[in-house]
């Protein structure tokens, strides 16, 4: 690849032209440096979120890998574009975060679902847990010509959690090659590897990866739905909780419909028992709920704010990702924490 980066395009300038900023930079413009990236944050900071499962890991695994960049400008030699070298500096970062942090977890990583509502279930603070991610301005397509997946699917729920699932290196391998679009060759200097060692690690995370995320992409299914539906089942979803209503929630989900609640680590399987904690706990002890329409993973979500007692503002509580099967709610993922809520850009407390 002997393109160069135009930071206008986020693309190839013309060959054997280097961008006037590139050289800026090189010799010590931070604002030269900005402008050059700024046009890949959106992408490497998504990038950062796949490897690590966490926004606020991938806020600082990107301000590292800028950093790193920043200070190793000298050595782009431009053999390739400065997107692919930016990624490189990204993954590696990523990776020695892998390394010192391990994978993130889903209550359903750590044990089978309750039967019953769990009254006063306590957060678990000894876990790292998977965290939402906000989808505005994620592209709709695939990242590169040569990715099996488009931008969005490829920070759907399931798909990030079976992400969590592999050593560093083969989630590193498989986002380059499968989301990203990069070749073998690329990866294997990315990772400093050989090109057979990045073809076992892919052929080993696929497989990995395909026995732990549903046939169907979110974003073939909501596709497939009416948006008039999927607003429907936003709209009736945030109704029922704010109304106690437990018939109209019902009548939203699927017979298999999972919830759960990280930190807590307890979660429920099936209509009856998710019935039996919806009517138990978010329906009637927690109080007095409001609702705004968000979008998290590429998916449907609901903001929750709750108050406790008849007064006094509603407080940012969870972030709720809807998982949307048949026109139905075949799972619900409450992220707990109003710490989740800053990434999205949503109000700490309702008035």
């Amino acid at each position: 690849m002997s393109e160069v980066f135009s930071a206008r395009t986020a693309g190839p300038a013309a060959p054997g032209v280097e961008d006037p900023d590139l050289a800026r930079a090189r010799d010590g413009d931070d604002a030269a440096f900005t402008r050059l990236v700024q046009p890949l944050r959106r992408e490497l900071h998504a990038h950062c979120y796949r490897m690590l499962g966490s926004t606020h890991d991938a806020d600082d695994a990107l301000q590292d890998a800028l950093l790193r960049a920043w200070r190793g400008l000298a050595r782009f030699e431009g053999r390739s574009s400065l997107r692919s070298w930016l990624y490189t500096v990204a993954t590696r970062t990523c990776l020695d975060t892998v390394e010192t942090r391990g994978r993130r977890a889903l209550p359903v990583d750590l044990g089978p679902s309750s039967d019953r509502a769990v009254v006063g279930d306590a957060p678990l603070t000894d876990v790292a847990w998977l965290g939402p991610y906000p989808d505005a301005g994620l592209g709709d397509g695939p990242a590169g010509p040569g990715a099996r997946y488009e931008q969005r699917e490829a920070v759907e729920l399931a798909f990030v959690a079976a992400l969590q699932h592999l050593p560093g290196n083969q989630r590193a391998a498989l986002l380059l090659f499968e989301v990203l679009g990069f070749s073998a060759a690329e990866i294997a200097t990315t990772m400093n590897t050989s090109t057979t060692s990045v073809n076992s690690a892919l052929a080993r995370a696929r497989r990995v990866v395909a026995e732990k995320i549903p046939p169907a992409t979110q974003q073939r299914t909501l596709r497939q739905i009416d948006d008039a539906r999927v607003r429907e089942i936003v709209t009736g979803y945030s109704a029922a909780l704010e109304r106690g209503d437990a018939d109209a929630l019902v009548a939203l989900l699927t017979e298999d419909v999972t919830w759960s609640m990280p930190p807590l680590a307890h979660w429920y399987r099936g209509l009856e028992a998710v019935t039996d904690f919806a009517v138990r706990i978010p329906l009637t002890i927690c109080g007095n709920w409001r609702h705004l329409p968000t979008g998290a993973n590429g998916q449907p979500a609901v903001a929750g704010y709750l108050r406790h007692g008849d007064t006094g503002p509603h407080l940012a509580w969870s972030i709720d990702v809807l998982t949307l099967r048949g026109g139905r709610i075949a799972e619900v993922t409450s992220f707990i924490g109003p710490g989740h809520f800053t990434p999205f850009g949503l109000p700490a407390s309702l008035s």
